[in-house]
């Protein structure tokens, strides 16, 4: 009966003292691709991310209801990092959705020039609202039903202690008229949050410790546990608690019950309900991280350490090394990645799936159609057979008196050519064994894709390779052979296809530079360098985040200035919030469902080199 009184008196007082409007909410995920095109529109940088923020302290006053409550103590505000565009996950302080959704394009409008402003808090914001007025006058009617409704919600300053009060109206004439207001008057207490303003002390962006595979690990069922929400949580480091501490007195009335209990706190293993697993992790709101500094030479690791040098592919070559770009320090770093060329050992030829044959018919059918058409040859020193016109050309100058050479009397009929070259380059890394639905993987979809991008070039007779690509760190990043520009198409290379197995991560710079290299050595006039691949760039290192975006960039720009041209597949859902800066607005094609990935590829090829 307590808890019973307890819980519905949280949520009346917790009602009551709640601003929000939840009946008019807004969330991040509904606009998110919205807000993406609009900051790259105005100006923003492309290479960041929009995520959700965090919700941080906020050490002002806070009313009685807010107090008795014990809410209001956070607040969640944008900013933007070296890595992303960080905005409230859900926004409802207005009661109009309208104006919800009006205050996250604001924000992004607002953001989209934060690199370019110093100063306090209080005169950056003000400079910031008024270059982008001044930028874009099509906001300021929207800017200025955005500042009404906020007024209203403000304290009043007639209400509020006197230096507080001369702090408050600062505020609202920095709003009202951005630009003019000088630094407001110092008081112990922050002013009350201003949402149409950016983070006054946004947290600094953390380097990532984690060492995860790109895409979800899957158990050996090949089931995948996703979390779907963007809501991000608290976090913060604390010492690895010991094991075997031996008897711990504890107070009994301190024990929860089993209906009050669930697992939360984790040690170095894996939960095998992978449902509970999740559900746990959706209700933390603080979640604690340790470095376990103990010695592991008595735990065996077998996941993504290399296969012996007996069960691993074979090696071609060496090593080639090639530079990557370091985005923090703006330049390239020479010889930095290793590429390993290897090529399936024991890959026994065969024919291809039965369940490809009839769509790979029709395809080949239809890529006939692209092939050059036979045409005559005149004027040939030997040939087929003779060429009429030439021979009486020249019987009628014999005739004549004139001495002609008896040469170029013949035709013949050959084929046309098409002057190109394709190179397909595959992502093969970890996250490709992960599952679309019950029946087939990621690396089933590839497989298909290759099998059929195959049979249909194959039948018009271009000039084509495809590789696959993994990496672990910088060195080595594997590049498999699949079939070679040299190297007929038949069953030796469907054999290696079948053979693909996952890899490890996606360090795709290194991949699209070797790529290129390659290309750029192919005769002909128009090379055309085909990324498949199903997620962001990737590796155990700093590669992960910004640091692989700009590197991937960067080998993309270089495979333009060889005259090479990059497209990029993908199956990731999220890829048009990264793509358009890696590969411009038309340089990629995000494919929804998967399981469409086989017939479309070659269709695309096709539309891309008509």
């Amino acid at each position: 009966m307590e808890e019973k009184v307890g819980e519905l008196w949280h949520r009346l007082i917790t009602h009551v003292a709640s601003r929000s409007h939840p009946q008019a909410a807004v969330h991040l995920d509904q606009v998110a691709g919205t807000v993406a095109i609009l900051f790259r529109a105005l100006g923003g940088d492309g290479g960041l991310s929009v995520e959700a923020a965090d919700a941080t302290a906020y050490r002002g006053r806070r009313s009685l209801l807010q107090r008795i409550a014990g809410t209001g103590g956070r607040v969640e505000l944008a900013w933007r990092d070296e890595r992303s565009l960080r905005l409230p996950p859900v926004i409802d302080y207005f009661p109009e959705a309208g104006l919800n959704r009006d205050l996250y394009l604001w924000l992004a409008a607002l953001a989209s020039g934060a690199d370019a402003v110093t100063g306090t808090w209080f005169q950056r914001n003000q400079t910031l609202c008024a270059r982008t007025l001044k930028r874009f006058p099509g906001l300021r009617e929207r800017y200025g039903r955005l500042v009404a409704a906020h007024l209203r919600q403000r304290p009043d300053p007639q209400a509020m202690p006197a230096a507080e009060a001369r702090q408050e109206q600062a505020v609202r004439d920095a709003l009202e008229r951005p630009g003019e207001v000088q630094a407001p008057p110092t008081c112990a207490r922050p002013p009350h949050p201003v949402p149409l303003w950016l983070h006054p002390e946004p947290p600094l962006a953390r380097e990532t410790t984690s060492r995860q595979a790109d895409g979800a690990r899957s158990d050996g069922d090949g089931k995948v546990a996703e979390l779907a929400d963007r809501r991000r949580r608290r976090g913060e480091r604390v010492e690895m608690p010991e094991k075997d501490q031996g008897l711990v007195t504890i107070r009994m009335e301190n024990i929860p019950t089993f209906g009050e209990h669930v697992q939360v706190d984790r040690g170095t293993e894996d939960e095998d309900d992978l449902e509970q697993a999740r559900g746990a992790a959706e209700d933390l709101e603080h979640i604690a991280v340790a470095r376990d500094r103990k010695a592991s030479g008595a735990r065996l690791k077998f996941d993504l350490d290399l296969p012996a040098e007996s069960e691993d592919d074979l090696v071609l070559a060496d090593g080639i090394l090639l530079p990557e770009w370091d985005w923090k320090r703006a330049r390239l770093r020479p010889n930095h990645c290793r590429i390993i060329c290897m090529q399936a050992a024991e890959a026994a030829p065969c024919e291809l799936p039965q369940h490809l044959r009839r769509i790979a018919k029709r395809l080949r059918n239809q890529f006939q159609a692209l092939a050059p058409a036979r045409v005559w040859h005149r004027a040939q020193p030997d040939g087929q057979e003779v060429d009429l016109e030439a021979y009486l050309r020249f019987a009628a100058d014999r005739t004549a008196g004139r001495g002609v050479a008896a040469d170029g009397l013949y035709r013949e009929m050959r084929s046309g050519a098409r002057d190109l070259a394709c190179l397909l380059l595959a992502d093969l890394s970890l996250s490709t064994d992960t599952w679309i639905d019950d029946r087939s993987r990621v690396l089933d979809v590839i497989r298909d894709s290759l099998f059929l991008f195959a049979e249909s070039l194959a039948a018009t007779g271009d000039r084509f390779g495809m590789f696959g690509f993994s990496s672990r760190r910088r060195d080595p990043v594997r590049v498999h052979t699949l079939k070679g520009f040299d190297e007929a198409y038949g069953a030796r290379v469907r054999g290696r296809i079948q053979a693909i197995k996952p890899g490890y991560y996606t360090r795709m710079g290194a991949g699209i530079r070797h790529a290129s290299n390659l290309l750029t050595e192919q005769p002909a006039g128009r090379r055309l360098l085909l990324i498949l691949s199903d997620g962001k760039p990737n590796d155990l290192d700093q590669y992960e985040g910004r640091y692989g975006i700009e590197d991937t960039r960067r080998a993309v720009l270089a495979a333009g200035r060889l005259g090479l041209e990059p497209f990029c597949v993908t199956i990731d859902e999220g890829g048009n919030e990264y793509l358009p800066h890696l590969f411009g607005n038309g340089g990629y094609l995000v494919i929804r469902r998967p399981s469409e990935l086989p017939s479309r590829l070659p269709l695309l090829y096709a539309r891309l080199t008509a």
